[in-house]
């Protein structure tokens, strides 16, 4: 394989949407001919490079489902069963190199950790960013905690925020913890609200954009929405006008789904970029008057947030092994907060 080929191939596998990239899911029906076998003989037999060990934690996990239903690792798989599988993504072939960069531990337990990533953190090695990711701080804190039982403990992605965007993310710490909190994000029952900096202002206070979420056409590394069932996949965000500043607003926004550069891309979809998101656009001063002071006043906001305007500020979930609801909450990141400060001073400013 050239560098070009690895290039794409990393790419590909960057751009995909966060269900495809971390969750495999597999359906199968049983042949007519097919005698009694154990279910987890079945699967073993279908699913190319899967492990013993990684079907009994998914099937523990009840993420195992026949005709609609979770079974055992020991079910009897019958002619015509309709079987239904979830289970997290084989981790990337890199390996984890242990490495002591300071972290915002919010939450942890023998389970689940939840941490408030600093923007400007890679969040797991890939092409390009092999080193000084989020994982590689939590491989190297995992490595100096005291063990119990056998198991390893290892980091265990089940979602992904940008390198740029600030917050809170989960981790697993267990193969059966992955397993149940990959099936919670498969079926869009953790709770994710961000807070976002945007161009522009709305008419109205709230509102829901949908359309496909895909890779760009002309543009690889950027995504684009496109009509439903042309591109891509479907994609739904829910946002409420928090504050209006004039020529930007602060929303909240909550994510049915979980597309890469979800967020980002509806919103530009609407006219209304991430305020300072080279990426969508939101670099340039797209609202606003053609005045010399306030185009000095923007750029001072760049300078303040080199960034886009985007933090993970609530994270909910039913834990895996509890299945207590439990929820956590991050401030926003200090930048970011200080730009909100300078246009809430600036629209104050422009009323008198």
């Amino acid at each position: 394989m050239n560098q070009d080929e690895y290039n794409m191939q990393e790419d590909n596998r960057d751009q995909d949407n966060e269900e495809q990239d971390l969750y495999e899911h597999h359906r199968f029906v049983v042949d007519k001919g097919q005698g009694l076998l154990r279910i987890d003989k079945y699967i073993y037999a279908k699913i190319e490079g899967i492990s013993r060990n990684k079907i009994q934690q998914t099937a523990k996990a009840g993420n195992i489902l026949v005709n609609g239903e979770a079974v055992r690792s020991n079910y009897k798989v019958k002619p015509g069963d309709q079987i239904s599988i979830v289970m997290a993504y084989p981790p990337r072939e890199i390996e984890l190199l242990p490495e002591n960069i300071p972290i915002d531990i919010v939450y942890e337990d023998d389970h689940v950790v939840v941490v408030n990533k600093q923007a400007g953190m890679v969040v797991h090695p890939g092409y390009g960013n092999y080193t000084g990711t989020l994982v590689n701080a939590l491989v190297y804190h995992f490595d100096n905690l005291p063990h119990h039982g056998d198991d390893p403990v290892k980091p265990g992605l089940v979602h992904r925020i940008d390198k740029n965007t600030s917050g809170l993310l989960l981790v697993a710490k267990t193969e059966y913890a992955q397993s149940r909190l990959a099936k919670a994000f498969f079926d869009r029952t953790i709770v994710r609200v961000y807070h976002a900096l945007v161009w522009g202002d709305f008419e109205e206070d709230n509102g829901t954009i949908t359309g496909h979420i895909g890779r760009s056409l002309k543009n690889r590394k950027v995504m684009d929405v496109f009509p439903d069932g042309e591109h891509g996949k479907p994609a739904v965000t829910h946002f409420k006008v928090l504050e209006r500043f004039g020529y930007v607003s602060l929303l909240e926004c909550r994510l049915e789904t979980g597309r890469t550069h979800q967020i980002r891309a509806h919103l530009k979809h609407i006219g209304h970029p991430l305020f300072n998101d080279a990426t969508y656009g939101g670099d340039q001063i797209i609202k606003g008057t053609t005045f010399t002071k306030y185009k000095q006043f923007v750029k001072n906001c760049f300078a303040i947030l080199p960034r886009h305007a985007l933090h993970a500020s609530t994270l909910g979930f039913s834990h895996p092994v509890s299945e207590t609801d439990i929820f956590f909450d991050a401030p926003l990141a200090g930048d970011m907060q200080a730009v909100i400060e300078k246009w809430r001073r600036y629209a104050v400013h422009q009323k008198q």
